[in-house]
């Protein structure tokens, strides 16, 4: 996404010409309801973002008892591989799933992160997410909120 002008949390794309852009991190659940959403610049390592959407995960509720606050697993891809993320997600009780850098592609992992990728595909439908032109941060992030409120209510 690139920013028109530039403004808070753009960076140079690594892939368009350097321009200014930004980047979605997206946290969903088995189906592709959005979890946690964040936006950093476009020259943002993913692994950095990690922690952040595991711990903006919301309380869960509908089952009796406590909350959940945390997925039993977590699928990634080679963005988010880090051997202390994985150590950090094995001490809070999640099962890592994040495809090694430096194998070859084809780890199967595809079954289950294509939903992920559907969930970032209908934040993009909407013109707003897929063509940054806010300079303002908090903007931008409300209108990824307020996306990512719709397909929640899409799947109620």
């Amino acid at each position: 996404m690139r920013a028109l002008g530039g403004g808070e949390r753009t960076g140079p794309s690594p892939v368009d010409r350097r321009k200014k852009g930004s980047k979605h991190h997206v946290l969903t659940d088995g189906q592709g309801v959005p979890l946690a959403a964040a936006t950093t610049a476009a020259n943002v390592n993913e692994v950095t973002q990690l922690r952040r959407l595991v711990e903006a995960i919301p309380p869960v509720r509908g089952k009796p008892g406590r909350p959940r606050r945390r997925p039993d697993r977590l699928y990634g891809d080679r963005g988010y591989d880090s051997e202390p993320e994985r150590r950090w997600l094995r001490r809070r009780g999640i099962e890592p799933f994040l495809a090694r850098r430096g194998t070859e592609h084809g780890s199967g992992l595809g079954v289950y992160r294509w939903v992920v990728e559907r969930t970032l595909s209908w934040l993009h439908a909407k013109r707003k997410l897929r063509v940054r032109t806010d300079r303002r941060t908090d903007i931008h992030q409300a209108f990824l909120s307020l996306a990512c409120s719709l397909i929640c209510l899409i799947f109620l």
